[in-house]
């Protein structure tokens, strides 16, 4: 009979005990080992379930590191920075319930799956708006809007905005309550997309809020 081989697990945990100076307990190292394991994990359901492309986008945005995949109960796919609330994935999938039926109203049936959509969840660069009303919004560039009222001095703040058209794809920011205005911005962003991909020339003629107009967009 040959030598047994000591269990892998066992020779790493003794690696670490060794690299850290033998300070940590044998508890303390599985602990970090595990945390670890659960962060590449994530990671690697970004990386799979969203093409880099996407992601890049979204942290260009936004500027925040989304650590955290998960999906809401429906089958919409959510990127974090810190893990998203029931209610707030609840919410999620009511805006788009919402979403899929005024798109069918107007007759509307591609891309009316939860599946379809990628909603990305960044840190808010304001909790209040002019007013003092909560409004959790997220600071891009002013791009066509500058010079408008909504210019802040290069930039505007957004309750959201779409990333991508295909995959569907937009970014919102983090809310702590008022799970009642993820609903409507998710709704909102995703009527760009569903414009996109059942009436073009719709989608344009609303695409440039700066123009005037806003949402709803679909009644």
């Amino acid at each position: 009979m040959g030598d047994l081989k000591p269990h892998p697990l066992f020779v790493l945990v003794r690696s670490l005990r060794q690299l850290l100076g033998g300070h940590m307990k044998t508890r303390s190292i599985l602990t970090l080992i595990f945390s670890l394991a659960v962060s590449i994990t994530s990671l690697c359901q970004i990386a799979d379930a969203q093409s880099p492309r996407v992601l890049s986008e979204a942290m260009r945005v936004t500027g925040d590191r989304f650590t955290v995949a998960t999906r809401t109960p429906r089958g919409a796919s959510v990127y974090a920075v810190t893990r998203p609330s029931a209610a707030v994935l609840n919410a999620i999938d009511q805006g788009l319930t919402d979403l899929f039926a005024i798109a069918r109203k107007n007759g509307y049936y591609k891309r009316l799956n939860y599946t379809d959509y990628s909603i990305f969840i960044g840190r808010a660069d304001r909790t209040t708006d002019s007013q003092g009303q909560y409004s959790p919004d997220i600071a891009v560039g002013a791009a066509q809007y500058a010079g408008s009222i909504y210019d802040q001095g290069g930039y505007i703040y957004a309750a959201g905005m779409v990333i991508s058209t295909e995959p569907c794809a937009f970014v919102i920011a983090e809310h702590t309550r008022d799970f009642g205005r993820i609903s409507n911005v998710v709704r909102y962003e995703g009527e760009h997309l569903v414009l996109y991909h059942n009436d073009r020339a719709r989608y344009l003629a609303t695409l440039d809020h700066s123009k005037g107009g806003g949402h709803p967009i679909l009644q």
